[in-house]
């Protein structure tokens, strides 16, 4: 049967392990370290909710943070990235072990120095990201219940971002700042229309979900087709809100250092007008 050999135990639920496969890894997992003596096999089979670390930058940064981190806390997070795993329908990144682990393990240390947790991009994460929201709102409350503590609902949001940055294997800063980017080009619309946009609202989810759609095109070098003729009658019906599609399109391409197709400013310009008509005169 094939298993692990244990060349060294960091605590009661990591060690470093020779791996059949993979050679030398850190392996998480419930109980795993505990009694446990170098050179010592535990087969593969015999491990519940276990995940192995391969990548040697990964290896590293985790054996550095769990001397800074509460054994507790790593069980915790360990059960929880296993119930992610088991709901996401797709691998995870194993950067997610470093990235959620260090984030929580502030945010607990923010929290008994009652340090206030902001989240300026809770609705708009709950809004795109639903499916990684509902994961995380089930992640937060197991960590408030297991820690006997009171982590926010802002952290929610922060914790679905990274979520889905260990699903779609991008840095979760770079996450972080679409959501930025979409929240400052929701600003400038407000600021040039003379308007805010009610975020319960139905056109607020529009305007949100078509912004960040856009973002995901442009930032994979997507081109969307033009649609025909109507494009010249949107220019032309609709000159200042094309404008301002523009002046947003420049923004977007300024801050990804991608191009932007004429399309994109095309469909936009409808979002905007549609705003744009429910201005008060």
């Amino acid at each position: 049967m094939d298993s692990l050999q244990v060349k060294k135990v960091l605590n009661n639920n990591v060690i470093i392990a020779i791996h059949p496969t993979h050679g030398e890894t850190v392996v998480i997992g419930k109980g795993i370290g505990f009694d446990r003596k170098p050179k010592d096999h535990i087969p593969l089979g015999s491990i519940e909710k276990m995940f192995i670390l391969t990548k040697e930058k990964e290896m590293e940064q985790y054996k550095s943070l769990i001397h800074q981190v509460e054994e507790s806390l790593i069980e915790v997070m360990n059960d929880v990235i296993f119930y992610i795993q088991q709901h996401a329908g797709a691998p995870l990144n194993e950067h997610i072990h470093i990235a959620l682990t260090d984030h929580i393990a502030f945010a607990v240390k923010r929290l008994k120095q009652r340090i206030p947790i902001i989240n300026p991009f809770l609705y708009e994460t709950r809004e795109f990201y639903p499916r990684e929201y509902a994961m995380a709102e089930h992640v937060v409350a197991e960590i408030n219940r297991r820690l006997s503590i009171e982590l926010p609902e802002d952290e929610v949001g922060f914790v679905a971002l990274h979520i889905y940055s260990a699903l779609t294997n991008r840095h979760v800063t770079e996450v972080k700042e679409h959501s930025r980017l979409v929240a400052e080009l929701i600003e400038l619309i407000e600021s040039r229309l003379g308007i805010k946009v009610q975020k319960d609202s139905l056109n607020y989810s529009r305007l949100l979900r078509h912004l960040m759609v856009a973002l995901e095109r442009i930032r994979r070098g997507e081109n969307l087709e033009e649609p025909g003729k109507i494009s010249e009658v949107i220019k032309n019906e609709y000159p200042e809100m094309y404008s301002l599609a523009w002046t947003l399109m420049k923004v977007i391409q300024q801050r990804l250092h991608k191009p932007v197709y004429d399309a994109e400013a095309v469909y936009l310009t409808l979002h905007l007008q549609r705003l744009a008509e429910k201005r008060p005169d």
